[in-house]
């Protein structure tokens, strides 16, 4: 007699997935609060079926289909690591306004102009609004098709139809599947839409692009399983009040993931950036009091930033602490290091500190620009202009190595910088440029102080 099966209801978080056997307000793996749905029911066994092909040996299968193809955009290719994989699934999010669309459209050109056929869905513009922005930025091709629509049922036909090798979805939040109960961009309707896409991508072996929106502290919207179905996750940065954009790849199944490619939004379109460092740093004739600049490392690229500080007398108990480009609470503990260990007075001051150009400085590595910026802003002193510094700075007033640096060293001297303060130990030789090495805080300021001496004829200043 076969085993008797026994059925039990199962639930599932639709934010993470985690699943219990009995219903529950509040999900037990991400404390989200209303999100544990029921699924139906599951039996107690499974019997073995048998298998439509066989298992292979991991040295003879054939790779040839999972070669990527440039893009015809370099900047593009870097952040993908190498081009599109025929067959992969790729998720771009991004602020409203910031370009995704205009981005895409780009691409989308650029492919048909290399021989292949491109499907363009758009749920949140006309077919005659993304003509126009076609023709603006000269992204008119015979190969690309464009098609208005909404439901997913069409969306597949026109799929069929045209039987493209680049599928673009702008937006994943706009299909809506008329067999799913829910509203469009629902956790359902996201999850049903993007599962039915990446099917219809994995058997036609057709590249697909999903653009998402994103949530208030710029995470992608929807439910959290619809990073884990992709094969590629990328987000697109920059400031709309600045040129600059960045697009970050956040997970890459098929190269690094930790790559950028920089752009400029112009009206005409936007172009890629191969050497972004000029963006960075400000333009003006002569060294100002609290600036700095540092050599951060994004993927392999090293880009050349500058840190601004403006430290001023609180006229408030609380004095304000104001950050932009960099993350607040390390700021916070770059003020109370100089505090204690440089002797600085800044719990009485006000402190202003910012990136250029919109460029956002997360790495340790920045520490000690960041920290000469602010002690050049309290001393009123200008720093040498062909002076970089680059080091973690530690709660002790330590300086330490990073990751990298003959390679951003080698990007400063590529630029025209002479001195380097970095920290002890590292033994790099670059030339073209002289380093400094510094195993804490107070011999960073004795080199700085030194520097500033040779440059400035009038002695010595007083730090």
């Amino acid at each position: 007699m076969a085993k008797s099966t026994t059925k039990t209801p199962q639930y599932r978080c639709t934010e993470c997935g985690w699943v219990t056997g009995k219903w529950a307000g509040r999900c037990g793996e991400c404390q989200s609060w209303g999100s544990v749905e029921e699924v139906g029911v599951v039996t107690a066994t499974t019997k073995a079926r048998a298998t439509t092909s066989p298992a292979l040996a991991i040295s003879s299968i054939d790779i040839s289909s999972a070669q990527s193809q440039s893009t015809g955009i370099s900047e593009f290719d870097r952040a993908l690591g190498g081009g599109f994989v025929p067959g992969a699934v790729l998720l771009l999010a991004g602020e409203p306004g910031v370009g995704k669309s205009t981005l895409l459209l780009a691409v989308a050109a650029q492919w048909a102009r290399l021989g292949h056929k491109v499907l363009y869905l758009t749920g949140e513009e006309s077919a005659a609004q993304v003509r126009l922005r076609a023709e603006r930025i000269g992204a008119l091709s015979d190969s690309l098709f464009l098609a208005a629509e909404t439901d997913l049922g069409v969306a597949l036909g026109h799929i069929e139809q045209t039987n493209p090798s680049l599928l673009i979805v702008d937006s994943v939040q706009t299909i809506s599947s008329a067999d799913i109960d829910g509203v469009g961009g629902g956790v359902t309707q996201v999850k049903e839409v993007a599962a039915s896409l990446i099917r219809a991508a994995k058997s036609r072996n057709m590249t697909t692009v999903l653009v998402g929106h994103v949530t208030k502290d710029g995470s992608v919207a929807g439910p959290r399983a619809l990073e884990h179905l992709v094969d590629v996750v990328l987000q697109f940065e920059g400031d709309r009040h600045g040129p600059l954009r960045l697009v970050r790849a956040v997970k890459n199944r098929y190269g690094p993931a930790d790559e950028i490619g920089c752009f400029e939004l112009t009206e005409d379109g936007i172009q890629g950036l191969p050497d972004p460092s000029g963006l960075f740093l400000s333009d003006r004739s002569h060294p100002v009091p609290g600036t700095c600049v540092t050599i951060t490392v994004e993927g392999k690229r090293p880009l050349v930033a500058e840190v601004q500080a403006l430290i001023a007398p609180s006229g408030s108990p609380q004095p304000r602490r104001v950050t932009s480009g960099l993350d607040s609470s390390r700021t916070a503990m770059m003020l109370g290091i100089l505090e204690r260990r440089a002797g600085l007075k800044l719990s009485t001051a006000d402190c202003f500190v910012a990136t250029v150009g919109g460029m956002r400085l997360l790495e340790p590595a920045t520490d000690l620009a960041t920290a000469l910026a602010i002690i050049s802003s309290v001393k009123d002193i200008s720093l040498p202009s062909g002076l970089v510094a680059i080091g973690e700075l530690g709660l002790a007033g330590d300086i330490r190595r990073v990751a990298g640096l003959e390679r951003r060293l080698g990007e400063a001297a590529r630029l025209g910088f002479t001195d380097a303060i970095i920290p002890a130990g590292s033994s790099v030789k670059t030339q073209g440029i002289t380093a400094h090495p510094v195993s804490n805080i107070g011999q960073a300021v004795l080199v700085m102080a030194k520097l500033t001496a040779n440059s400035q004829p009038e002695g010595v200043p007083d730090f």
